[in-house]
């Protein structure tokens, strides 16, 4: 099994790598959030085992860039938080598992393999939504307005993908930029404005057709479903 590590903490992820190795399987190991998009980008991993909190790039973040990028290993988070809100949290979020440091090994290694097992099953559930008159495939990356295709370009197509992800959240441009812009931190922010013109004309994100996707002044970016 190939395991994507994020941990910038290298003592600690030095015994993590060495018992998954011991286990049989390849780890790679990152210290930063970017070093992982970066990873992303050019192999497929079975498994993420994620740190919630690294100085770059949050693990909820490299998630978010998972789920925009249609990559849907298993994610694990190993964490030293261990609130009852911040487990809620990063499930809600899409993770599949919650593991507090440090790990009992056994039981480390035994939910990985059974997330590994449960994978497949977990991509053909959560291919396909419909939203009214638009239909996405999140697999596929393809959208359709009254089963037309709609074209987007590859960042209007991870934009939309997360702000449908995220609806009713308000999203802020720095974290925009992070989560889909990944390894371009510093974007002008009038790009990310643009971006959503596009996708409000393009998807008619607009309130004659039940949503909108409202700017809110120094903040950021919510889209909302009307009823």
């Amino acid at each position: 099994m190939k395991i994507m590590f994020l941990e910038d903490n290298r003592e600690f992820a030095s015994g993590i790598v060495a018992t998954l190795q011991a286990e049989g399987h390849e780890v790679h190991h990152f210290v930063s959030g970017r070093e992982c998009l970066k990873a992303l980008n050019q192999d497929q991993f079975d498994v993420a085992l994620l740190d919630w909190e690294v100085p770059d790039m949050s693990g909820t973040e490299v998630l978010a860039h998972l789920k925009i990028k249609g990559i849907y290993p298993p994610v694990v988070f190993l964490t030293g938080r261990d609130a009852e809100e911040d487990v809620l949290a990063v499930i809600d979020s899409g993770a599949d598992d919650y593991i507090v440091k440090p790990p009992n090994a056994k039981i480390l290694i035994a939910r990985i393999n059974a997330l590994h097992r449960r994978a497949n099953p977990k991509l053909a559930a959560t291919n396909q939504v419909e939203y009214g008159h638009l239909n996405i495939d999140f697999i596929k990356r393809k959208f359709e307005i009254d089963a037309k295709p709609v074209r987007l370009t590859e960042k209007e197509c991870d934009l939309a993908i997360y702000f449908f992800s995220q609806i009713g959240v308000l999203l802020s441009r720095a974290h925009l930029t992070k989560v889909v812009w990944g390894t371009s931190p510093d974007i002008d922010t009038r790009t990310i404005d643009v971006h959503v013109s596009h996708l409000r004309s393009k998807l008619k994100l607009l309130p004659q057709f039940g949503w909108r996707l409202i700017s809110v002044y120094h903040q950021g970016y919510r889209l909302e479903k009307l009823e």
